[in-house]
């Protein structure tokens, strides 16, 4: 099953009063009974709303209400308006027989109007319908009905793996076959078709099938018998896509070429069996070529449509191809291979060198390397030890280790991205919207405009007018193509999508992609993106008399049995070093100024200048050089042995090796960068000064940073924020974009509108360079669909045969159609070779 419940389910039903029903929904966010007592004020307050019940401890809300007046959706976006998450579910359903645009709204229109749906997008490229529903109101059958009832088949997207990608790939292929089939079948007709519809051409037969004769005629006749398969064979899906489309009054791609085969063909029939009713001769033409080409092309259009299509989603298919098929347990102290589904979270697992990683899971025995590229997109291995995480579907390089399975299943990271992934690529970019909407009204435009100019030619045109109207007519339909227009974005997103997926980032949105591409400041709060978020030891300055390593071997033996994360770094850095550290004793904590023990028979004091004033220790020019440290963002600590200055120590929360160059790489794209921190300003200006940001925010508190975006917007900047995606939550959802740093198997980080799994700054300047190139690839592909069709329709019209004495044939606007769509496609399909730019790479 593919969609996820997020809390109880609703159930409906008839009050007992007439004309009244009844629903009764959960809420994820009712905690107490004030609120319950305002809510259940709000709701009566509705139009339609009749009595209203409230269980605050059970968290359920029952309303009867009149449905007449109101409907579920509506009440439900009540509900939300007013502060409060309704128990909703998500779904994914496969969609077989969409071939444009009009299809799209057609079935987003069904599901819509469908009571108990809140939201329905569906995505051409993928062929995928997305639906938010209230559960009990409508179930899964219900959807899959509604959508059959519109004229297209639909079922359950099952979970992403290799079979069902099989699966569909399977069903894509034999669609392709039959679609070529279709084509091969129309094109070989066509060719006797188009020889014996114009025998004036072709010496051998101008002789015999002189005009006006019968044995003309006759060869006519065959020639329409012949071209019946070709229209209700090879040509059936594009009568059977008119009359789903008539069936609820809408009009579609098949509309236009039903129309326009029909017509050619009718035409030529009455031009045979009647050619007396026609004022001339030479009206009596036939146009069964038309017919015969005219499918050929679009069959062949529709079938290398298809195939582009199929690669649009090889990012897809790479993530799933990423997943191991078996990981060897220990179970009852015995090693066994079972299949991947089977493990278990708790199993112990063995990882041998080369191998896949199978599941998420925490090193328990044993080290390696680990190269995490395929998820992360970072290049270098990974060192793991004992209680580190590993991340399933990554790839085991020199060591042997066991671990304990954390996340198995549709729980693991690389699960989580597919889903994220395929969310991502079934949404819609605001420009999408507009397109649809253009594309609602296209159809009946075009057929408008076709009998329009069909009558404009018939009444004003040159002899034989009938026959210019008839061309016309027919062209005019043929060449407008609203399958262009429906995937120009769609088949972008898809792949920009995927790429940026490849690359460990995970755009959640075609929104947030779209509004990527604008901003122009963005805003990095300190601790765990630009820094690591732990203090290291960055200095050791010995006196005279004192070594280094001394030094250092006596401030961490002080340190050692604390706990505090400066004495954490210090242990750290002289277990680094290699250090065999001797032991303390007496040990006291000294409040707001340091700590002291016995070290080896000697009393060491470790602290701040008010330690050493408390204590009488001179300080001299040694003052000078702890406050060069502070400047540099540092924490100096003074060591002193006996009653003598042995020398400083400086810890700091050290900046991330790549920040630096990231950054850079971010202004160098035109992006402000601001740093945030609840650091003191002298501090926070020596970490700015070392990135090189062009603004710093100092001494922000949590709460704060969500009113410092706030400032930054008002300003009249496009602002994003990058950020934990925990303490930062409320400035992520504040920034118009924003950057959740994810890091391991947390990679599904609700309050970022784009997740960064690697956790470097470099994401963000990858992810605002997706954008761009995807952005910019929908562009192309609107500016070519648009200027296609408004170029392509009046030519096709004749406008151009008063100027310069051209009227374009069918057959050439059939084959300029087919090309279209293929090549939006195809253009689209260019992004799977996006690079990063060398220098930010």
């Amino acid at each position: 099953m593919n969609h996820q419940q997020t809390i109880t389910s609703a159930t409906t039903g008839t009050a007992d009063t007439p004309g009244l029903r009844w629903i009764e929904l959960p809420l994820a966010d009712l905690i107490e009974q004030q609120g319950a007592v305002l809510l259940k004020k709000e709701l009566l307050a509705l139009d339609g709303v009749q009595t209203v019940t409230v269980n605050a401890k059970g968290k359920l809300l029952r309303i009867a209400y009149h449905p007449a007046q109101l409907n579920v959706d509506t009440l439900i976006k009540s509900i939300r308006v007013m502060g409060y998450a309704v128990g909703t579910a998500t779904t994914q359903l496969n969609i077989q027989g969409m071939h444009c645009a009009s299809c799209v709204t057609i079935i987003e229109n069904t599901l819509l109007k469908t009571p108990g749906v809140l939201s329905a997008t569906v995505n051409l490229a993928t062929e995928k319908a997305y639906i938010e529903y209230v559960p009990g109101h409508i179930d899964l059958i219900g959807l899959v009905r509604a959508i059959e009832v519109a004229g297209y088949q639909a079922h359950e997207t099952s979970t992403p793996t290799e079979s069902a990608l099989d699966r569909e790939e399977q069903a894509r292929s034999q669609e392709y076959g039959t679609l070529l089939l279709k084509f091969w079948f129309a094109a070989i007709i066509s060719l006797p078709v188009i020889i014996f519809s114009y025998p004036d051409f072709f010496p051998v037969l101008r002789n015999w099938l002189t005009e006006g004769s019968d044995a003309r005629r006759i060869v006519w006749g065959i020639l329409g018998i012949l071209t019946l398969p070709v229209m209700f064979w090879a040509g059936s899906h594009f009568f059977t896509g008119m009359w789903q489309g008539l069936k609820h009054r809408q009009a579609n791609m098949h509309t236009l070429i039903a129309i326009g085969i029909s017509a050619a063909w009718i035409y030529s029939g009455v031009a045979i069996a009647v050619p007396q009713i026609f004022p001339s001769e030479k009206l009596a033409e036939v146009f069964y070529d038309v017919t015969a080409v005219v499918v050929a092309l679009v069959n062949l259009g529709l079938a290398l449509e298809l195939k582009a299509r199929g690669r649009t989603s090889e990012a897809i298919k790479k993530l799933i191809g990423l997943q191991a098929k078996t990981a060897r347990v220990i179970r009852a102290g015995i090693e066994t291979d079972i299949p991947i589904e089977e493990v278990l979270v708790g199993d112990i697992i063995v990882v041998r060198p080369g191998e896949k990683i199978p599941v998420d899971g925490i090193v328990t025995e044993g080290s390696s390397s680990v190269d995490e590229s395929m998820i992360t997109g970072e290049s270098i291995p990974v060192e793991k030890h004992t209680e580190d995480e590993v991340i399933g579907a990554t790839i085991n390089q020199t060591g042997s280790f066991r671990f304990r399975a954390t996340k198995v299943g549709k729980d693991t990271a690389l699960a989580q991205i597919i889903r994220l992934v395929q969310d991502a690529q079934g949404s819609k970019a605001p420009i999408q919207r507009v397109v649809d909407q253009v594309s609602h009204y296209f159809v009946p435009t075009v057929i408008m405009l076709a009998v329009s100019s069909a009558t404009l030619w018939f009444v004003f045109g040159p002899t034989p007018a009938l026959v210019y109207g008839i061309i016309v007519f027919v062209t005019t339909l043929i060449i407008a193509c609203p399958c262009a227009l429906g995937l120009a974005t769609p088949t972008s997103l898809t792949v920009g999508i995927g790429k940026g997926a490849e690359q460990g980032i995970l755009i959640r949105s075609g929104d947030a992609l779209q509004t990527a591409t604008k901003l122009n400041t963005v805003v990095l709060d300190k601790t765990g993106t630009i820094t690591k978020g732990k203090p290291e030891l960055t200095n050791i300055v010995a006196a005279a008399g004192f070594k280094e390593e001394a030094v250092l071997c006596y401030a961490a033996a002080v340190e050692h049995n604390s706990e505090h994360p400066l004495a954490t770094a210090i242990v750290e850095g002289a277990k680094a070093s290699g250090l065999v550290l001797p032991e303390a004793s007496d040990f006291n904590a000294i409040p707001g100024y340091g700590v002291e023990a016995q070290v080896e028979g000697h009393l060491v004091l470790l602290g701040n200048a008010k330690l050493m004033s408390q204590r009488n220790i001179p300080l001299g020019d040694w003052e000078e050089e702890a406050r060069r440290l502070a400047d540099d963002g540092k924490t100096p600590m003074y060591v002193v042995v006996g009653d003598k200055l042995a020398g400083l120590i400086a810890v700091a929360d050290t900046v991330k090796e790549d920040s630096k160059t990231a950054i850079a790489a971010l202004q160098s794209l035109g992006l402000e960068v601001v740093m945030v921190t609840g650091d003191n300003r002298r501090t926070a200006e020596a970490i700015g000064r070392q990135v090189g940001v062009d603004r710093v925010l100092a001494e922000v508190l949590p709460q704060d940073k969500a009113h410092e975006i706030r400032k930054l917007q008002l300003e009249g900047k496009k602002v994003s924020m990058v950020g934990d995606g925990i303490n930062d939550a409320p400035a992520l959802a504040q920034a118009d974009i924003g950057f959740a740093i994810g890091t391991g198997t947390d990679v599904a980080i609700e309050a970022g509108d784009i997740t960064l799994i690697s956790g470097s700054l470099h994401g963000v300047v990858l992810a605002v360079e997706i954008s761009k190139a995807t952005m910019h690839n929908v562009y192309q592909n609107l500016v070519g669909a648009f200027a296609y069709n408004i170029l392509g329709i009046p030519v096709a019209m004749g406008l151009l045969y008063p100027f310069v004495g051209i009227l374009l044939s069918p057959l050439i606007a059939a084959a300029a159609m087919a090309s279209s769509s293929v090549t939006v496609v195809t253009n689209a399909n260019r992004l799977r070779g996006w690079r990063p730019k060398e220098k930010f790479a």
